[in-house]
């Protein structure tokens, strides 16, 4: 298990962004946040982060915002298969302290997993097109 946050390990590019907001698989929303994922072929998750100024007024709150959630990226990553997510922060992220925060991030990030093996699931129940 990786316990790194690399640069293979993010959503850089604009392109990368687009993708998951054109094509996404797999959504998950709380009132704090909204989770929008795509499956890769990279076979590895990557992580991209939108934490507007709108949504979170100070600079600090904002890193704060960034900072928890690459952190519990970072620890649950290796379960998550291979997934372009990109986490939207709503309005009240920033007024819940460390500990909600820990659970909400951990809370939603198990349910993106549950939602990527359930459709793993159904993609793998599914019958051939082409019968023999």
């Amino acid at each position: 298990m990786s316990l790194s946050f690399s640069r293979e390990s993010r959503l850089r590019t604009s392109a990368d962004f687009k993708q998951v907001f054109d094509i996404t698989d797999i959504k998950v929303s709380s009132r704090h946040l909204l989770i929008l994922a795509k499956l890769n072929t990279l076979g590895r998750a990557r992580l991209g982060l939108v934490v507007a100024k709108k949504t979170i007024r100070t600079a600090v709150g904002r890193n704060r915002a960034k900072r928890h959630i690459r952190e519990t990226f970072r620890l649950q990553h290796d379960g998550m298969g291979s997934l372009d997510i990109v986490v939207l922060v709503r309005k009240g992220f920033s007024d819940l302290n460390d500990r909600d925060l820990n659970l909400l991030l951990n809370q939603q990030l198990q349910r993106l997993n549950r939602r990527l093996h359930e459709r793993e699931a159904a993609a793998g129940a599914r019958p051939d097109k082409h019968p023999p």
